[in-house]
C-alpha cells in the first residue's frame, strides 16, 4: 500500500507562521503532517468500516528547506503490519530533491471505542 500527498507551500505552512522557526520556509511540523496524511491515506484500503488509523510515532529527518510556492510531495509506503500496528516508510521530495525521510507507525482503532475513551 502506498499513497502520495502533495502540497504547494503557502505562507501558513512556514516555520514563521507555525512558530517552529523564524524563516519563511516549509515548517517541519507541516512536513510531518503531510507525511502522516500520506500514511493515513495509504492505510484506507485495509481499514474495515467503522475503523480508522491514528498516529502512534514518527521519526523524521527534515533534510532541506522548501520556499513558499514550492510543490512538495510526501510518499508513505506500508512496510509491515502486525495486527493493528502499521509501519510506514515515509519520504518527501521537492521535485527530485529528497527533503525528508523517516518512519511512521499508525494503529487501526475502532472509531466509536476510541472516542468513547475521551469522555471518561
Amino acid at each position: 500500500m502506498e499513497h502520495i500527498s502533495k502540497l504547494i507551500v503557502a505562507e501558513e505552512d512556514t516555520a514563521v507562521r507555525m512558530g517552529s522557526g523564524d524563516l519563511p520556509v516549509l515548517a517541519t511540523p507541516r512536513l510531518v503532517a503531510l507525511m502522516e496524511n500520506a500514511a493515513m491515506k495509504a492505510a484506507e484500503g485495509i481499514v474495515p468500516e467503522g475503523f480508522t488509523t491514528v498516529g502512534g510515532s514518527i521519526d523524521v529527518a527534515h533534510l532541506a528547506p522548501s520556499p513558499v510556492g514550492a510543490e512538495v510531495s510526501a510518499t508513505a509506503t506500508l512496510t509491515a503490519q502486525e495486527g493493528k500496528r502499521l509501519r510506514f516508510e515515509v519520504e518527501a521530495r521537492q521535485g527530485e530533491t529528497l527533503i525528508g525521510k523517516g518512519t511512521h507507525v499508525r494503529f487501526i482503532v475502532n472509531r466509536e471505542q476510541f472516542m468513547r475513551r475521551l469522555s471518561k
